[in-house]
């Protein structure tokens, strides 16, 4: 396991599941503390390589009990929005591509196109994603697929 200083420079003191800022300087038992999560240590076993994310201590704990919740914006527009870790767990597995979610008009949809492309890059940075905003029913479908 890395030195948790090296994980939080690394990650710029970000968590990787909520996408908000860990407060170095609090405890490692505070559930707003820092811990260096192993995520994808399970596919090890499989001859895939894991790696050592920067967590807050509960999103970590919590990770080991339920799926991950990567929570949308609330600074964009998307309606039915699709589980952002599930998803990118699929596309991991299977490949192929994703609708996501569904936008009411075109701005919106470039939008949450731009903002998740950016969420992505920092949840997944050795995966590269594209999006696509297809019109239909008028609404734009956002859909995202592997690079």
């Amino acid at each position: 396991m890395s030195d948790l200083n090296e994980v939080g420079q690394k990650d710029n003191w970000i968590c990787w599941l909520c996408d908000r800022e860990v407060d170095q300087d609090l405890s490692v038992n505070h559930d707003l503390g820092p811990s260096v999560d192993s995520y994808g240590a399970i596919r090890v076993k499989k001859g895939a390589d894991y790696v050592e994310r920067l967590a807050h201590r509960q999103c970590n704990t919590m990770k080991g009990k339920i799926s991950p919740a990567v929570p949308w914006s609330k600074d964009i527009f998307v309606v039915d929005p699709s589980p952002i870790f599930e998803t990118v767990e699929r596309l991991r597995k299977k490949g192929g591509r994703e609708i996501i979610a569904r936008c009411p008009d075109l701005n919106d949809g470039e939008q949450a196109s731009s903002w998740l492309l950016d969420r992505l890059s920092r949840l997944e940075p050795n995966l590269k994603f594209e999006t696509s905003l297809n019109p239909g029913g008028g609404q734009y479908v956002l859909t995202l697929r592997l690079a």
